[in-house]
């Protein structure tokens, strides 16, 4: 049966929900004609005010739940973030037979296999666009558009504090802190800011995107992370001298019968796409049998953007549900039922090249016992930078880029060169990826 108007529930009124407020009020009548009847925002749960949204025009409760329980709300989008009550709030709708539109990779990281479930047993579309990528369509292009193919593997710049870092870092050789203090002032980074440099962000991006990409179930503790606060100005400095730019990805890939998935900072030679992307933008390669390669570039976060994300997901159900009928996609691309684990690869067993750089002591025989140590592993040195000492000074600093090697015999090798007499501190570690082809 046909609806005469869709009435849509947005539960949490941050800077996302403020964006979709003005996304309705700018576009309502653009989305009615898409969907072919009025979609309209009528009811907004909010446990305070946001001085720079004028909400008097709307139905507000203090109580979110009050929105999942009004009888007349077909579509409720969720925004409060976190896992607990954002997880009540969406099950609770699922179950009262409404669909749901959330922007919380978190919550769909960590409880979406039970929450897609319920929402296929229930008959009703729950949609996470925004979740990954703000206003990029990476989900949809996996979900859909690139269902008839096999996806090799996909590598993306999917936290945007952690991109513009990395990027006013290696303009002006700034330091972390001054950096990131400033992503602060600027609305990037949250006050703690601790998920986008740890990587649990991307992480949690991550997990959603290996789920479209492969067909297994979510795994919040899948991937190996490492964040980019142990990423020194020095360190960009040496990989533009070497050809490079440091990003900080997630990569989810086939190896086998197994998946890789990681997060840490990647040396990229910088005559590749995904290296050119810099300040708050995010990135999504894809490599796929039909298609090839695939490379999606936009903003990752913002008010407008990930809102953006959001409405597309509130369109595309409205459409349904005005022409009465049932949106029968899966949640995950395929019914959870037939989503199939595989074994993770350790990062111990992944193969790349390698970027190691360390102080050493400005004394005869330091190189050669180096290289020796590296050898013992199978690895050789593809480019060395050793920089001569200062004057007075007893120390150099040495780069290396290694050939291919394993993540348990490079450490091994760091180990050993570790212990030498003459090496000064700790020797920093940091994947090389070619992206060959791309």
């Amino acid at each position: 049966m046909s609806k005469q108007r869709i009435a849509v529930g947005l539960c949490g009124l941050g800077t996302v929900g403020s964006g979709v407020v003005t996304l309705f009020e700018r576009h309502g009548a653009a989305l009615a004609t898409r969907c072919g009847c009025p979609v309209e925002l009528t009811h907004i749960g909010a446990r305070r005010d946001r001085p720079d949204c004028d909400t008097s025009g709307y139905n507000v409760s203090r109580d979110i739940f009050a929105v999942v329980a009004d009888p007349e709300i077909d579509i409720i989008v969720e925004l409060i973030g976190g896992t607990t009550t954002a997880y009540d709030l969406v099950a609770q709708a699922l179950e009262a037979g409404k669909h749901v539109v959330t922007a919380n990779k978190a919550l769909m990281a960590s409880r979406g296999n039970e929450l897609a479930a319920l929402a296929e047993q229930k008959g009703v579309a729950l949609r996470f666009e925004a979740a990954v990528a703000g206003g990029i369509p990476v989900i949809k292009t996996l979900r859909e558009s690139l269902a008839a193919n096999a996806i090799d593997s996909i590598a993306g710049i999917i936290n945007g504090t952690g991109n513009f870092i990395l990027t006013e870092m290696a303009k002006a050789g700034r330091a972390f802190e001054d950096v990131l203090s400033e992503a602060q002032a600027l609305g990037y980074a949250e006050a703690d800011p601790t998920f986008d440099i740890d990587g649990t962000d991307a992480a949690h991006k991550l997990v959603i995107l290996a789920t479209l990409a492969f067909g297994i179930p979510l795994d919040i503790d899948g991937p190996f992370t490492e964040g980019i606060n142990s990423v020194a100005p020095e360190d960009l400095h040496f990989a533009e001298e070497l050809g490079y730019v440091i990003k900080h990805l997630g990569i989810a890939q086939r190896v086998g019968g197994q998946v890789d998935l990681r997060v840490h900072p990647t040396l990229i030679p910088r005559d590749k796409q995904i290296a050119t992307v810099d300040g708050v933008l995010n990135t999504v390669m894809v490599r796929s049998d039909a298609v090839g390669e695939l490379v999606l570039v936009g903003p990752g976060a913002g008010a407008l953007p990930t809102a953006s994300a959001v409405c597309g997901d509130v369109t595309d159900i409205a459409q349904h549900v005005a022409r009465g009928t049932t949106d029968a996609r899966p949640v995950l691309g395929l019914p959870t039922q037939a989503l199939q684990s595989l074994p993770r690869v350790s990062r111990d067993d992944v193969q790349s090249e390698w970027y190691l750089r360390m102080v050493v002591s400005d004394q005869p025989g330091a190189m050669a016992d180096i290289t020796r140590l590296l050898g013992n592993e199978g690895i050789s040195i593809e480019s060395l930078i050793q920089r001569p000492p200062k004057s007075g000074a007893k120390e150099v600093s040495v780069v290396i880029i290694t050939d291919r090697a394993s993540g348990s015999g490079i450490q091994r090798a760091v180990d050993a060169i570790e212990q030498l007499e003459a090496l000064a501190g700790s020797i920093t570690m940091l994947r090389v990826e070619a992206f060959e082809g791309s």
